[in-house]
């Protein structure tokens, strides 16, 4: 006949409950040993919370630290773009400015051909002559003042930062505010001449 191992297991665990028992003491479950907030796992538990939360707080850390770097880059990138800009708008202000010179220039310089032209051909008095030489002045007055004020802005354009104001270009210098007086009066001049003659 087999021996019947497996109840005779079962009755020395079960008298073992029973021993328990009467000592005061609850048998244990075979899955209560390992459960969580047990004596046992009380420090591993600890020791796990903590390496979790320092592993978050890194995590945490270094986001915020890529964050930072990438609001300090769109800062960066936002300032590079606004100098960008001024710089632009400080050019083109000075482009048109140097292009008004040269239309003066051009105006001054034709002005002053067409006027010994018209010396040559038709003035033959003195007074004539005179309004003509003192209109041929003003006129190489406003090819000199173009001439100058171009080189002034050349100069202010190459040496110009961001904190250069567009105004201040287009404000110029006397010279360059002079220079349609000077055409207009030279051309003032050589009219009266062609009207003395």
């Amino acid at each position: 006949m087999a021996v019947p191992w497996l109840r005779i297991v079962d009755a020395v665990l079960g008298v073992s409950d029973v021993v328990r028992r009467v000592k005061g003491r609850e048998p244990e479950e075979p899955g209560r040993q390992l459960a969580v907030g047990s004596p046992a796992l009380g420090g591993i538990e600890t020791r796990l919370a903590g390496v979790v939360v320092a592993a978050l707080k890194e995590a945490f850390d270094r986001d915020h630290q890529r964050l930072e770097l990438e609001r300090q880059h769109i800062e960066a990138e936002r300032q590079r773009a606004e100098r960008l800009l001024r710089l632009e708008r400080l050019r083109q202000a000075g482009d048109r400015e140097i292009g008004r010179m040269r239309l003066l220039a051009g105006a001054a310089l034709a002005s002053w051909l067409g006027s010994l032209l018209l010396a040559s051909r038709l003035l033959s008095g003195v007074g004539g002559r005179a309004a003509l030489g003192i209109g041929s002045l003003f006129l190489l007055a406003a090819l000199a003042a173009a001439f100058a004020e171009q080189s002034r802005l050349t100069r202010v354009l190459a040496d110009a930062d961001d904190r250069v104001s567009p105004e201040a270009i287009t404000a110029g210098s006397v010279t360059g505010s002079l220079t349609p007086w000077f055409v207009v009066c030279g051309l003032a001049a050589t009219a009266i001449g062609v009207l003395i003659s």
